[in-house]
């Protein structure tokens, strides 16, 4: 059975920002019978994670610590995750009921934990996800290759995950299309809101400084605009200037 906790982790020891403080008041509101348990410097040991975290930290890239920290945290006592940034709709009560979990697509391609998953104590995939950075250097100049999408949709696809954004069960665990906790995408701006809409990833892009959050946003603004075609052309474009 999976423990109604929801966790999340702030690490840094900076204030919660404003966005970040209403999303998780509205998880209160929401989930009024749920646990809701903050990871940070004063309850987890970082000097006792992988090379990988400690790197990471002594870097200030707090959401790649997250990154681990979520993993070890759900995989040591259970429960459900979410980042700061994610907006729930609804309690995840039905995606809880069989007692075994999911994750969840953020595109057509990747699964993303940090849009929100949850597992029993010991589960194995939440295990190896976890395992994997173990085995990673952490370099500040590989950020998005880093990042935990791959690295999440990776040990899945070595149980069989299709990259297709389809509904699927791996080793009893529920795989979950973009409607359910990610129906906003940050690059099309295509929205696709569902009876099945649990929650919303608001995309706050941590891990990245702030000019490249205003550049990633800027992108996103841009190909929202255009027709696919020519941001195929100016893809391409891009490319050939930079060689």
């Amino acid at each position: 059975m999976i423990p109604k906790v929801i966790h999340y982790c702030w690490f840094g020891r900076n204030p919660l920002p404003e966005p970040a403080k209403r999303c998780i008041e509205g998880w209160q509101r929401v989930c009024p019978a749920y646990e809701i348990r903050e990871w940070n410097e004063e309850n987890y040991d970082i000097g006792s994670a992988c090379a990988f975290v400690r790197d990471a930290y002594r870097s200030r890239k707090w959401a790649f610590v997250s990154d681990y920290v979520r993993l070890d945290v759900v995989y040591r006592y259970g429960g459900i995750y979410l980042d700061t940034d994610v907006e729930l709709l609804r309690a995840p009560d039905e995606l809880l009921a069989d007692g075994r979990g999911y994750f969840g697509f953020e595109n057509e391609e990747m699964v993303q934990t940090g849009l929100g998953f949850a597992a029993e104590k010991g589960n194995e995939i939440v295990r190896e996800m976890k395992e994997l950075y173990h085995h990673l250097q952490f370099d500040g100049n590989r950020l998005t290759e880093l990042a935990c999408p791959g690295l999440n949709t990776a040990v899945l696809k070595k149980h069989g995950l299709k990259t297709d954004n389809t509904y699927q069960v791996i080793e009893g665990m529920k795989i979950l299309p973009t409607e359910y906790l990610c129906p906003e995408n940050i690059y099309s701006g295509r929205r696709n809101y569902t009876c099945q809409t649990v929650s919303v990833h608001h995309y706050d892009a941590s891990w990245m400084n702030g000019a490249e959050r205003r550049r990633l946003k800027g992108i996103a603004a841009l190909k929202r605009r255009l027709p696919a075609g020519m941001v195929g052309w100016l893809r391409a474009l891009f490319r050939t200037g930079r060689k």
